[in-house]
């Protein structure tokens, strides 16, 4: 019986030792196998340095119940006094369910890590060879093959072998396996092996050396006929031994299987014959072959069978490899398919694709495979298989910057550590990073990250992850600067038609534009021209990565000579990442934001630093306005310093905007969309704001000095009162007036009047920023009633003929320049009309529905989509406006919480009062964000308001990229569209039409 302290303290020390499930851990360690071993602290502190300390206890405890029991007190006597034994049995039962099962089914196979020789350190193709020698039959190579595989997995976890030493030991295993099956299968069929000559190419990991623990190992196989032999019966004979050979190794058996072997990549696939001859291969590759099986070829490595024949094969097909670059359209084949890797991942397993996925292995693989193919046709020292020793001999070559080399290497290294592991655990082909907490934690603690193992884990693969897919991008457009800037002639630099096919294939419209602007960039021995071309691989591929890298490419040249000779700007993109980075995105995402930078090109410094992004407050910007206004001469003086402001900060919101919808290598994507529209809404609205003020003093000023003879106040409605404007939106307002003491009515309104027209002015002068359009048709009786009124005349028509629309109107109503007493007073003025006693009736009710009704059908422009428009469309910006401001005027005069002119405010205050449930909330919200972000992305692409997705194909596609969809998924924007607003219209038909 076990003491209750003692078991305390077991447990204590068992959880500190890293085990997650103590009392579990306990009952093993009880178990009647371990008595001699339970309470050796040096066991339990071996078993807590393991990748799963309960996962290797389990193992333990099952290996050491398995041995007969005259042989286990050597297992745990060599156990706790041989510390390498120790650490590779226990790291390898931490880290593999599998190789446990194995060492449970074969308890005597432990052995095989009990020595510690030189030879056993790093062993090769001869050692594995022996390790295979003695197995005759499938069943016995399996557990032979798996028996080896022990050992390399116990080195490779303790750290004996990296990761680049495992993959080699991995591949030379699977050498002598194909030979050892290969020596089975002729010794079935010794008439057939007699009739051939039989070579077995390896390709893909295994051909480069470069394998997996668990992977389809690829194949080719060549034949020819042995001497006095008919070559049509050589070659079925060969296809008979290569046939069983694959089933050898492929097949279940009671021991399992080992591998896959895949042929697939032989010329023709699956429609092609299994085996040909060296004449039949050239000949297909002579003449049929596709751009990829020459890239596929580049790992190509005789393994096993006639040797003789092998050499003879690689030798055929090695010159063929290396003149594959120049084939037509050979960069946009490789880009292709790329592409079609990466589309056809499952959406749910994209960010969780560690091969496949963007910023994956295959990435640093196609990188480094294509610039072997571009530049290898005139250096032999880049012929390599494996991709480190390609990219170290690219980096020697200076092909490739040894820094980027580096950071690529170590990325590479890491992911496929994380591959190994993932594989390791349970010896399944999978390639994806588990979601388990469990498996991550045991994941992390097998790579060395022990602190806090998945949050360290997931740090470092998404850090790995985000270099990988800007060095992919690096490698591939460094080689056009050579075509461009003329400063490394060879036979190896790339032609201006080769360099203009890349960019092409890589989405820019005209390459013959693009490449002129590289040699404006670029070309010349200056200090400009150098500290371009540093940049320019990396901004290529950013542009790259929008609807529009012409546009960005172009928009790039014209900042360039712009600011080219001002010393700040180059050394900002140069040494602040962020600034290149950002700046890419901003000239690419469409017409506005580069248009409002082409107008104050030294606006470029606020994308140096994130801070400088940040929406300034009302008060900031009204108080910088003014001071402006205060320098000026005149009123269009004045006018023009307070455009200037407006230029920059709406350059600093759309750039903003812009960086936070695409995302950087450094910082994702925003997910909150919601908060991205508030930011818009709240910072265009108080530079509006702010402009506006700036336009009334400098009207007043021009007229009359300090002081206008009646106090005046601006009132914002609609989405400018709601803090809601687009960068498309005009500012609608109505306009309050009250003459100071002693002043003339007919005076008071004629300033008043004056003023206003005068704003309007100033406000219209002829300018190539976004015009500020003041609309106040929201006024009583419309277009047809005074454009200003008195307090006391407002207070007078309210009382007498206010119309319900008009009160809805007034929902948003709210001061934003001008008295500010005077404008508080109307807002008391206004308050009971909006938000009625005891709420609306329901005449009043039947009334705004009507009303609604009418404009759908009558306000909708002919030929609209009412499914795509955001505006009137179903489901758009008008119905949920309409529900929300129906549930005010019914309910805010009890709910303070809906007395607000914020949509979204409204909404949630409307939830919290239990007066919409929460889907139907979230609905509507939802629906509300996205068509405003449409409204938004469009005066962003086109430079122009809309109230509709574009109809050209690029801009739909600029659209696409700034509201999250990749290239390629329009269709699917516009249904996520249409879904999303067909839910909010349901809604709105529940809630506001009562059907």
């Amino acid at each position: 019986m076990t003491v209750p302290g003692r078991r305390s303290s077991t447990f204590i020390r068992l959880l500190r030792s890293g085990f997650t499930d103590p009392s579990a851990a306990a009952r093993l360690l009880d178990a009647d196998a371990l008595a001699s071993v339970r309470t050796d602290p040096v066991l339990l502190d071996a078993l807590g340095a393991t990748a799963d300390p309960d996962l290797a206890l389990r193992g333990l405890v099952r290996l050491a119940e398995a041995q007969p029991p005259d042989q286990l007190p050597g297992l745990l006597d060599t156990l706790v006094s041989a510390k390498p034994l120790r650490d590779r049995l226990l790291g390898v039962l931490g880290a593999s369910e599998a190789l446990a099962d194995h060492l449970a089914r074969h308890p005597r196979d432990w052995l095989a890590l009990v020595t510690y020789e030189a030879a056993d350190l790093h062993p090769g193709l001869p050692e594995f060879e022996q390790g295979l020698a003695d197995a005759h039959d499938p069943v016995a190579l399996r557990v032979a093959y798996r028996r080896c595989l022990l050992s390399i997995a116990a080195r490779d976890v303790c750290g004996t072998t990296d990761v680049a030493q495992t993959a080699a030991e991995l591949a030379d295993l699977a050498t002598a396996t194909l030979r050892a099956a290969l020596r089975i299968a002729s010794a079935a069929a010794p008439e057939d092996a007699a009739r051939c000559r039989l070579a077995v190419i390896a390709m893909g990991k295994c051909g480069g050396n470069e394998l997996n623990y668990v992977s389809d190992v690829d194949v080719i196989f060549v034949a020819d006929a042995a001497p006095g032999a008919d070559e049509g019966k050589a070659l079925q004979s060969a296809t008979r031994l290569a046939s069983h050979l694959m089933r050898i190794c492929s097949e279940t058996t009671v021991e399992g299987t080992i591998w896959p072997v895949d042929a697939n990549l032989r010329p023709e696939g699956r429609n092609g014959p299994l085996v040909r001859t060296l004449a039949s291969h050239l000949a297909y590759y002579q003449r049929w072959a596709k751009t990829w099986e020459f890239q596929a070829l580049l790992k190509a490595r005789a393994v096993a069978g006639d040797p003789g024949l092998g050499v003879q094969y690689i030798a055929a097909i090695t010159p063929l490899v290396w003149q594959a670059a120049e084939r037509e359209n050979f960069v946009a084949d490789v880009q292709k398919m790329r592409r079609r890797v990466v589309d056809n991942i499952p959406a749910a397993q994209v960010e969780r694709e560690l091969k496949l996925g963007p910023g994956g292995l295959r990435d640093v693989e196609f990188a480094v495979q294509l610039l072997q193919l571009v530049h290898g046709r005139g250096d032999a020292t880049l012929h390599s298989g494996t991709t480190l020793d390609a990219l170290h001999a690219l980096a020697a070559g200076g092909y490739v910057g040894r820094t980027d080399a580096a950071q690529l290497g170590d990325a590479y290294r890491f992911l496929r550590s994380m591959e190994h592991r993932i594989q390791l655990y349970r010896l399944r082909r999978t390639h994806l990073v588990p979601e388990d907490e469990n498996d991550l934690r045991r994941l992390g603690r097998s790579m060395g990250l022990r602190t806090e193992p998945v949050a360290e884990l997931n740090k470092a693969w998404r850090r790995h992850a985000s270099a990988v897919r800007r060095l992919h991008e690096k490698l591939f457009y460094r080689p056009l600067l050579d075509a461009v800037a003329q400063l490394t002639p060879g036979e190896t630099r790339l032609s201006p038609r080769a360099a203009g096919q890349r960019l092409e294939a890589l989405g820019y419209a005209d390459p013959v534009a693009a490449l002129r602007h590289l040699e404006a960039l670029a070309s010349g021995v200056s200090r400009k021209a150098a500290i371009q071309r540093t940049l320019l691989p990396v901004l290529l591929g950013w542009f790259a990565d929008s609807a529009d890298p012409d546009a960005g490419l172009l928009n790039f040249r014209k900042v360039s000579d712009a600011l080219g000779k001002t010393p700040w700007y180059l050394r900002l993109l140069r040494d602040e990442g962020a600034a290149a980075e950002n700046l890419a995105r901003v000239l690419s995402a469409g017409r506005l934001a580069p248009d409002l930078l082409m107008r104050a090109p030294e606006a470029v410094a606020l994308l140096g630093d994130p801070e400088n992004l940040r929406p300034r407050t009302h008060e900031a910007l009204e108080q910088e306005v003014l001071a402006a206004v205060g320098r000026a001469g005149s009123g269009e003086a004045a006018v023009a310093a307070s455009r200037g402001v407006r230029r920059r900060e709406l350059f600093r919101t759309t750039a903003a905007d812009i960086i936070a919808s695409y995302g950087t290598e450094d910082s994702p994507a925003e997910t909150d969309h919601g908060a991205l529209v508030d930011r818009v809404g709240e910072a265009v609205s108080d530079l509006t704001a702010a402009t506006i003020a700036g336009a009334l003093r400098a009207a007043v000023r021009d007229h009359w000095g300090e002081t206008l003879p009646t106090r005046f106040a601006v009132i914002g409605v609609g989405r400018f009162g709601g803090h809601e404007l687009g960068y498309g939106s005009d500012a609608d307002v109505l306009f309050v007036h009250e003459p100071r003491e002693g002043v003339d009515e007919q005076e008071a309104a004629k300033a008043a009047q004056t003023v206003i027209s005068e704003m309007r002015r100033l406000l219209q002068l002829p300018s190539a920023d976004p015009p500020l359009l003041i609309d106040a048709d929201l006024r009583p009786e419309g277009r047809s009633g005074p454009l200003v009124r008195t307090l006391s005349s407002y207070a007078a028509y309210y009382r007498r003929w206010s119309l319900t629309w008009e009160s809805q109107a007034l929902l948003r109503a709210v001061p934003v320049a001008g008295d500010d007493e005077l404008g508080s007073r109307f807002i008391d003025l206004i308050d009971p009309l909006r938000y009625p006693v005891d709420g609306l009736g329901e005449e009043a009710v039947r009334e705004i529905r009507r009303l609604k009704a009418r404009m759908e059908t009558e306000r909708l422009p002919r030929g609209a989509d009412p499914t795509l428009h955001t505006k009137l469309g179903r489901g758009g910006l008008s119905d949920v406006e309409w529900t929300v401001q129906l549930l005010q005027m019914r309910h805010a005069w009890a709910e303070p919480g809906l007395r607000t002119t914020r949509t979204r405010r409204a909404l949630s205050a409307a939830h919290a009062a239990g007066l919409i449930p929460t889907e139907e909330a979230q609905i509507l919200d939802e629906a509300w964000v996205l068509a405003t972000r449409v409204r938004n992305a469009v005066m962003l692409v086109r430079g122009r308001a809309g109230d509709t997705f574009p109809s050209e194909a690029r801009e739909l596609a600029a659209v696409g990229r700034y509201l999250g969809y990749q290239e390629g998924r329009v269709g699917e924007m516009l249904e996520d569209y249409r879904r999303t607003t067909r839910r909010a219209r349901a809604v709105v038909d529940d809630l506001f039409y009562g059907s």
